[in-house]
């Protein structure tokens, strides 16, 4: 992912649908969000007609228009049948899923997907369109993962590496404050790495450790400054698989916040390792922010 994340702008939520069941509770998701925020609902299909124009004839693009908008129609009523008071707005486009996604979500919206998806968004699973959305999103995406997206434990969790993550650890504050939940923050490096980078401190893994806490205790005191009714929690945690200790992380969450990279050497849109891991196997709706010009992680 590359864009940068304002200081927080919570705005405007879009989902794509494609009748699968993933996507349904994606847009059920995404509703609970706009709610929370108080902002309009934006609900996506993308035929990709334009991309299939060459190969369908004029009949075949009318009916695949028909079944998107019949799709939109009843995902739009179920919605207002759930939520009567949230305002929610539908596009049929006929571009790509991801193209339509991206264009929909303009400078500040929050793009949700599902985990993995049928239909106008293809009969692939997470790898093609989830991911490619989140790999190109300039805005926050959320992939709602979790056999109950629904049920709510009263934690968000922040991955927090040093003062560069101020801004996701802010937007998550915001994201606590709107379910009245805490704040986790987490920041786990890697034991292997870091040993692997300096030598020299092969005998003074303490004292690393210790200065991966003072980069954590910096960007907590600055939250509970900015947030002090919020209550927040910090922990830092040393390991062999920074993916692994974030997943099970996400046992015990609502929401798991992070910034999104792009993979080293990297030639176009794509995640880092941790991030693809954590859409993959997180147990909880996985938050990706947009970073620029850094990477977040490593596990390698």
């Amino acid at each position: 992912m590359e864009g940068t994340v304002r200081d927080p702008d919570i705005s405007s939520v879009i989902v794509g649908v494609d009748g699968s069941d993933p996507a349904r509770a994606a847009v059920r998701w995404a509703a609970a969000e706009a709610a929370r925020r108080d902002r309009p609902l934006h609900i996506v299909h993308g035929t990709d007609t334009d991309g299939k124009a060459l190969h369908l004839s004029a009949y075949a693009i009318e009916r695949v228009h028909e079944a998107g908008g019949g799709l939109l129609r009843e995902t739009a009523e179920a919605v207002a049948a759930e939520r009567p008071g949230l305002r929610v707005t539908t596009e049929l486009s006929r571009s790509d899923p991801v193209t339509s996604l991206h264009r929909a979500a303009g400078l500040h919206g929050t793009i949700v997907v599902g985990d993995r998806g049928r239909g106008g968004f293809g009969p692939l699973t997470l790898g093609s369109v989830a991911l490619k959305t989140a790999a190109g999103a300039k805005t926050p995406l959320v992939v709602v993962r979790g056999a109950d997206s629904g049920t709510e434990g009263g934690v968000v969790v922040v991955a927090v590496r040093d003062e560069h993550d101020l801004p996701c650890a802010r937007y998550a504050a915001r994201e606590a404050e709107l379910r009245r939940a805490e704040l986790r923050l987490l920041h786990v490096w890697n034991m292997l790495q870091s040993v692997g980078n300096v030598l020299t401190m092969v005998d003074n893994l303490e004292d690393l450790a210790g200065e991966h806490v003072e980069k954590l205790k910096a960007v907590t005191e600055q939250i509970r400054d900015e947030y002090p009714d919020l209550t927040v929690e910090a922990d830092a945690d040393k390991t062999m698989s920074v993916a692994g200790v974030l997943v099970e992380a996400s046992h015990h969450a609502d929401l798991l916040v992070m910034g999104g990279r792009r993979a080293p050497g990297s030639m176009g849109p794509s995640l880092g390792r941790v991030t693809h891991t954590l859409v993959h196997h997180a147990h909880c709706p996985v938050l990706l922010l947009p970073r620029h010009g850094r990477e977040m992680w490593s596990d390698s």
